[in-house]
């Protein structure tokens, strides 16, 4: 590891706000990669008659354990569940309902508030609130990267190649986005959710068309300053690519400013989804979704669950997305030091701590 890595890497620590925000984001997040594991109306595990099935990988039809039908195994069925424990057993997730669960026998018409079966209770479809908020998280965040990620490439592409050349390719593309940011991304998918019925993939494509230009600005900048500095003009005499200067030289002097700006880009790209979803022109029906949780919130102020749940959730989310997008600015700010005391790296002085005396005080 080099030197340079270890000193972003005890500014990362130091931020002990971003630092724990990491280590919960994280612990969030993969739980909801296997929300199946841990919110499903099927088992992990059944042993029925000397043979091993997996129902969380693989449907099985009802003939399989001695049922009638042969359609698929509905597992909160009595009658299946007395067939499977004659001859066997059968090993269900923590919580037994996934998003599309439907509960049918609820103590009090839907939405039901919660109790010792559903935790956060149920929507006004009976379905389980916290299996969709765990698969709802999960679609969020992933949509949220991947947006994220997206826009930054060609973002940074096309505010590198705009800075560094300058001239007309300059002023060309500026001209571009300044038409293309000027069309309204609303109604573009207002229009195309009455033609299509969106999903996620194409929600992600109409987004990137505009959510890229939110990097060109910083990343113009920073070319368009560095692009004459002596190491790009050396650069340049021993023949280096263009394409070289550009990305090893010049854009590591750009990346402050581009994560300074990415963390409110990636919150509104995590939110972009929920508010798409809040709308109404977001995911198909039945899918699990924050925002539909806030929109059934707004319908059902009588059940006051619904709402709170998915503002926590986001408030939460979006907090811990902000503090880590700070410490890793920190980490990656060569004008930022802190004390880590584990690492022995030199920085600001400790609150309290001794300072040495004034040279004429000494002796």
């Amino acid at each position: 590891m080099t030197p340079l890595t270890r000193r972003r890497l005890a500014n990362f620590r130091g931020n002990r706000r971003g630092w724990w925000s990491l280590w919960i984001f994280l612990v969030l997040f993969v739980i909801s990669l296997f929300a199946e594991f841990v919110a499903n109306d099927r088992p992990f595990l059944v042993v029925y008659d000397g043979g091993i099935f997996t129902p969380v990988f693989k449907n099985y039809p009802e003939t399989t354990f001695g049922g009638t039908f042969s359609t698929a195994t509905d597992y909160s069925d009595p009658v299946v569940r007395a067939l499977i424990a004659e001859k066997g057993w059968m090993l269900m997730p923590l919580i037994p309902f996934n998003h599309r669960s439907v509960a049918w026998n609820l103590p009090e018409p839907a939405p039901s508030p919660p109790d010792a079966v559903h935790w956060l209770g149920t929507d006004d479809q009976a379905r389980d609130v916290l299996a969709r908020t765990i698969y709802g998280f999960r679609i969020s965040v992933l949509f949220g990267f991947t947006l994220t990620l997206v826009s930054a490439i060609v973002g940074v592409a096309a505010g590198a190649v705009q800075g560094y050349f300058g001239g007309w390719i300059d002023l060309g593309f500026q001209r571009v986005i300044e038409v293309w940011s000027s069309i309204p991304t609303l109604y573009v998918l207002i229009i195309l959710a009455s033609i299509i019925e969106p999903n996620f993939w194409w929600l992600l494509g109409i987004l990137l068309l505009f959510q890229w230009m939110g990097f060109v600005g910083v990343v113009r900048a920073e070319f368009l300053r560095a692009r004459n500095f002596d190491y790009v003009r050396a650069a340049r005499a021993l023949g280096a690519p263009n394409v070289v200067i550009m990305f090893r030289h010049v854009l590591p002097n750009a990346v402050v400013a581009t994560l300074t700006f990415m963390p409110f880009i990636l919150a509104g790209s995590v939110t972009a989804l929920t508010g798409l979803d809040f709308l109404g022109i977001g995911l198909p029906p039945g899918s699990a979704s924050l925002g539909e949780l806030l929109a059934q919130g707004k319908a059902n102020l009588q059940a006051p669950w619904l709402g709170l749940t998915g503002f926590f959730v986001i408030a939460l989310m979006l907090s811990l997305l902000i503090f880590i997008g700070e410490a890793v600015r920190d980490a990656f700010d060569p004008r930022r030091t802190f004390v880590d005391a584990g690492a022995g790296a030199v920085g600001r002085p400790v609150p309290g701590a001794a300072k040495p005396a004034p040279a004429g005080a000494r002796g």
